[in-house]
């Protein structure tokens, strides 16, 4: 077969998309040229870009302290961070980050960076399920004026609960959960006269319980202390608490608690495995929407009042392993709990225990 001529083979290398510039003017030539130079392109993507670059810059620096992790891969210098951010909401109306969220990750490591305070928009923060997250709570979360929920959950961040925290006003959920927090509860806390919810639990906090801890300025749903090293009595202030569940379990809290049950606003109290010490037979009172009370692993002592009876909606009771004897009342819902809600008392007897010799 004949080779192609000249002519013919020019037609057959030619696409019929390609632009022919060698008969394009030299003006028009030079707007192509710049159209699609790399300065023209990036100019051009900061132009139509949402994300402020004050919020865009401090979550670069943050994903950099966290050691860069692979969750983090979408957080790219040349792309919007209010467009497509992996784990980051703006607010459509103003452009600017209000929602972070890094959680349940094995490869992020470092701490957190006091860039964080830079994103002065932010309503919602959390930091959970993070093992190798460590260092302290910076203080430049105090920047933060508009959050109303931080969560710093089940890290190994360590250090003193900072009472700077006490300046963050307008939080009404704060959970501090399964960290390495020592020292003391702040009693400062009590100033967050939003605040709803208090998770302050399975840590390593020490000393007693903040008198203050009674007269927080609105209904806390839940306050929790549980799971750390806390000592001496529970607050009388608790009496008339403004919280509906309450939590104080797993520390080694010493004295009475029977003054928690008449609280007319608590509809839980877990109090188990504590050293508490008292005559249960005094409580002549108990709150009448209580669902859940636990008392277990307790010195706790006498017989279970009859008043317990009149708990209809009672739905979860544990007093085991502690001192109690006597029969156990019959009537309201006591008798629908099986033997391993009162077991291994002293003399406990009656339904649906053995019956009383």
């Amino acid at each position: 077969m004949p080779s192609p001529s000249p002519k013919c083979y020019n037609q057959l290398s030619s696409s019929p998309h390609t632009m022919n510039t060698s008969k394009l003017p030299f003006h028009l030539l030079l707007l192509i040229s710049t159209f699609f130079s790399p300065v023209f392109l990036s100019d051009t993507i900061a132009a139509t870009e949402l994300c402020n670059p004050i919020d865009k810059q401090a979550l670069l620096d943050i994903k950099q302290s966290l050691g860069n992790p692979r969750i983090l891969r979408t957080w790219d210098q040349n792309t919007d961070c209010c467009g497509g951010w992996f784990l980051v909401l703006c607010k459509s109306d103003t452009n600017r980050v209000w929602f972070l969220k890094v959680l349940y990750s094995h490869h992020v490591f470092g701490q957190i960076s006091p860039a964080i305070g830079n994103l002065t928009h932010l309503e919602v923060l959390n930091f959970s399920k993070l093992p190798h997250l460590s260092g302290t709570l910076p203080h430049t979360l105090a920047n933060l004026k508009k959050l109303y929920s931080l969560w710093v959950s089940y890290t190994n961040i360590s250090g003193p609960i900072p009472e700077f925290l006490s300046q963050m006003t307008n939080l009404t959920d704060l959970f501090l959960t399964g960290n390495q927090f020592t020292g003391s509860v702040p009693p400062s806390l009590v100033q967050l006269t939003k605040l709803e919810t208090l998770h302050l639990d399975k840590n390593k906090l020490t000393g007693a319980i903040p008198a203050n801890y009674g007269s927080f300025a609105r209904n806390i749903l839940y306050l929790t202390l549980a799971g750390n090293q806390l000592t001496g009595p529970i607050p009388k202030s608790f009496a008339n608490g403004n919280f509906s569940t309450l939590d104080l379990s797993r520390n080694k809290l010493t004295g009475d608690a029977s003054f928690l049950f008449p609280n007319p606003n608590v509809f839980e109290i877990d109090i188990n495995r504590n050293l508490l010490s008292f005559d249960l037979s005094k409580v002549k009172k108990f709150n009448s929407v209580l669902n859940h009370i636990d008392i277990s692993f307790n010195n706790i002592y006498g017989n279970i009042p009859k008043s317990l009876t009149e708990l209809t909606g009672l739905q979860y009771l544990n007093v085991t392993y502690n001192n109690l004897c006597g029969p156990i009342p019959t009537g309201g819902t006591l008798q629908n709990f099986n033997e391993t809600s009162y077991f291994h008392n002293k003399c406990l007897c009656g339904a649906p225990l053995p019956a009383c010799k």
